[in-house]
């Protein structure tokens, strides 16, 4: 089975944003002979602080999402945290992100599943790999086209998270697909004055040390510029790091 591959940025920015991204990566896709399928959020629901960038919002956001189809011919995966959010997004995007906090969320679940797409279930930061068989059979009873599972670490402490890779193998039990979010997973929530921080620095080793617990799915928070993101920029990857990080994947 061919790796999953995800990337783009955390939260839509801008229109120029989506298309930097997006052309790098079917740029990308054509050199590797891979797919990678595009990723961002139209709102990111769970920011620390109320002032923080949230994106445009679901109608703003799911038009941009066409563009990018449109344009270059992309796969797309985005976010959803309420359950009405499901049918609409699904017009747009081919996977539908349920995120870690809500994987639980029975509701969600079953509105994702209900539209036959593709249903990317994020492991919670409180819950074992063994745990995702419940969220997992709630989506695969509800009638999703494929369910994957990802792993993203789990609570150590305040503002750290820790990757116990054994969780991969774990899930590989209950899904054939487990992806790595190996951006995410180098987060420290809430640690940097009203925002999230993170060491991107340790993302390459994430990937790779996820590759050999067996993971055969690959997820990338990546932007041009970072440090100018406005989510998620200190665990996020440059955009110009991606395809020789791929490489050691394949």
């Amino acid at each position: 089975m061919a790796i999953k591959l995800i990337a783009g940025p955390c939260v839509i920015e801008s229109a120029e944003l989506l298309d930097t991204v997006a052309e790098r990566l079917v740029a990308i896709n054509r050199r590797l002979g891979v797919e990678i399928i595009f990723k961002a959020s139209f709102d990111k629901a769970n920011r620390t602080s109320l002032t923080s960038f949230r994106g445009p919002g679901i109608d703003r956001g799911l038009r941009m999402f066409a563009d990018v189809k449109s344009k270059w011919g992309l796969r797309l995966l985005t976010d959803i945290h309420e359950a009405w959010q499901a049918a609409p997004a699904a017009e747009v995007v081919d996977v539908l992100q349920i995120p870690a906090f809500l994987c639980r969320q029975t509701d969600l679940l079953l509105a994702a599943a209900a539209t036959g797409r593709t249903v990317n279930i994020k492991k919670a930061q409180f819950l074992s790999g063994a745990d995702m068989r419940f969220p997992y059979e709630k989506a695969r009873e509800a009638g999703a086209g494929e369910v994957w599972l990802t792993e993203r670490g789990n609570i150590y402490g305040y503002n750290n998270l820790v990757v116990d890779f054994r969780n991969i193998p774990d899930m590989l039990r209950i899904a054939p697909t487990v992806v790595m979010d190996c951006t995410h997973s180098v987060q420290r929530p809430g640690a940097a004055g009203g925002k999230t921080g993170g060491n991107r620095e340790f993302v390459p080793a994430m990937a790779r040390a996820a590759k050999a617990f067996g993971a055969n799915g690959f997820f990338f928070e990546v932007h041009p510029a970072p440090d100018a993101a406005l989510s998620d920029g200190p665990n996020m990857l440059p955009l110009d790091e991606l395809e020789n990080l791929i490489k050691t994947l394949l």
